[in-house]
């Protein structure tokens, strides 16, 4: 079945790298659903079914975390032993959060005015801005770069997505 100790890399079969082969995971996911689905281990006995649950569930939740480049980031940083989003510790740099505040005011501005094209405007600039966040990240990470930074750099990236899903619910309110 399925070695519950390995780490979700391992689980794939692919180095622990912020630079994912997007394809490899999705192979590598679709093999071992084949292997560990309920429904092939159906006629087997309770505790054979219960760990094809488990593992299946295993396997799910690596593949959203190896998947999404925010908990990808977060999931390399835990294994080196630091906790990316520590509660304790919520600062981010004061020019990036003025940055975000007046993008914030922007679309707010924008949504009260009915102005698709400056919300649209928007939403591709902070796109452009988590893209670079995601190489810088990826950068540091994969090349064993400062830690602190990587995880500050993580810090901004959430930020960032959460901004840009925020604006894809203004624009698709506004339509």
């Amino acid at each position: 079945m399925l070695d519950f100790a390995r780490n979700h890399f391992e689980l794939f079969g692919l180095p622990a790298r912020f630079a994912l082969d997007a394809a490899a995971l999705d192979d590598a996911y679709r093999a071992l659903q084949r292997q560990v689905h309920p429904d092939r281990h159906a006629a087997s006995d309770d505790a054979s079914r219960r760990l094809s649950l488990q593992a299946a569930a295993r396997v799910n939740e690596a593949y959203r975390t190896l998947s999404d480049p925010v908990e990808r980031a977060r999931y390399l940083l835990s294994l080196r032993g630091v906790d990316a989003f520590d509660e304790t510790d919520t600062t981010l740099d004061t020019g990036f959060l003025e940055r975000q505040l007046e993008r914030r005011e922007r679309a707010a501005e924008a949504t009260g005015a009915h102005d698709e094209a400056a919300l649209d405007a928007l939403l591709d600039e902070v796109r452009d801005e988590a893209a670079s966040a995601q190489a810088a990240l990826g950068d540091l990470i994969d090349a064993q770069g400062s830690l602190a930074t990587a995880r500050a750099r993580l810090r901004e990236l959430k930020f960032l997505d959460k901004l840009a899903g925020d604006l894809d619910e203004m624009l698709a309110q506004a339509n």
